[in-house]
């Protein structure tokens, strides 16, 4: 919720800076059953996030489903691609180097210090190394990993065409959610499969989510698909992600194991690394975020 706090003014320095929109924007959420109504509220009370009871054809008239629902009006959203482009523009104005399709297959060490990173394309040294490598992090950290514990978790998603304004707000029942960008696609998503690294798509997947597209509205339908792929997510154990230095290289960070919340926690997951190389005191406890060790051993 921090995080979210920082969007607005991040993503409007990023466009002032690159003339890329990231299309950040608050669509509002509407979350059908069938959940735990006094959960949610009682959830929502207690974090200061306006919810309001409604009809779902309240809120979008062309559902199919008529049913009381809740309204979160201030939810926000992000197109992600345009936010990645964005971001690789203002890097390329800071002239950062991008070194891509590039696997990290070792790492060199001095007296109980990282000097290097080893790869297909040479070796690399820096006086610091971040680890945010998604799901693939704790294959990157190797044998210094710990009790570190970050896994794929592939999630295959549908893209739609319709017209813009077919649906303003997103809308959520269970896993599954429709994201309406501004220029009339539509996000369908998504599912949750523990299948290793395995990104390819099935048609399993395509139709269970065409399936429960078609319940709600049945105007999109598979003529409308546009792309079908599949995302590794960097699951970890109850969601928390990582973000801190290695118990025993004062050298080396991470930042990962985000699951579902990876673009959400962004700019905060970032501010908070940066505090913790800087040295600067931290906005809020990060103590969830510590480094997870089963022994002083290395394994």
């Amino acid at each position: 919720m921090w995080s979210e706090q920082l969007f607005p003014s991040w993503v409007d320095e990023i466009n002032s800076a690159t003339g890329i929109d990231p299309e950040y924007y608050r669509s509002g959420l509407l979350m059908l059953p069938e959940f735990d109504r006094d959960g949610a509220r009682n959830w929502c009370r207690e974090h200061l996030v306006e919810c309001v009871p409604v009809q779902s054809t309240d809120v979008s008239p062309r559902i199919s489903l008529e049913a009381g629902a809740l309204w979160l009006p201030q939810v926000a959203q992000v197109r992600n691609p345009r936010l990645i482009k964005a971001l690789r523009r203002r890097l390329a104005m800071a002239k950062v180097k991008v070194i891509e399709n590039c696997e990290v297959s070792a790492w060199k060490i001095s007296r109980q210090r990282l000097v290097g990173v080893v790869t297909p394309r040479g070796e690399f040294s820096a006086a610091g190394y971040i680890v945010c490598g998604g799901a693939w992090s704790k294959h990157i950290v190797g044998n210094f990993t710990l009790n570190l514990d970050i896994k794929p978790v592939r999630g295959q998603m549908l893209l739609l065409r319709t017209q813009p304004g077919f649906l303003t707000s997103i809308v959520l029942q269970n896993d599954n959610y429709f994201i309406p960008r501004k220029d009339g696609h539509i996000l369908l998503g998504s599912t949750v499969e523990h299948v290793g690294f395995d990104n390819s798509v099935t048609d399993e997947a395509k139709n269970q989510l065409l399936a429960w597209s078609a319940k709600l509205f049945p105007q999109l339908n598979e003529s409308l698909l546009v792309r079908h792929w599949a995302g590794l997510r960097p699951g970890s154990p109850e969601n928390i992600p990582t973000i801190d230095r290695h118990p025993q290289f004062d050298d080396l960070y991470i930042n990962s194991g985000h699951f579902r919340y990876g673009v959400t926690m962004a700019p905060g997951s970032a501010r908070l690394l940066v505090n913790l190389v800087q040295g600067v005191s931290q906005p809020i406890d990060c103590g969830p975020y510590a480094w997870p060790q089963a022994s002083s051993e290395m394994h």
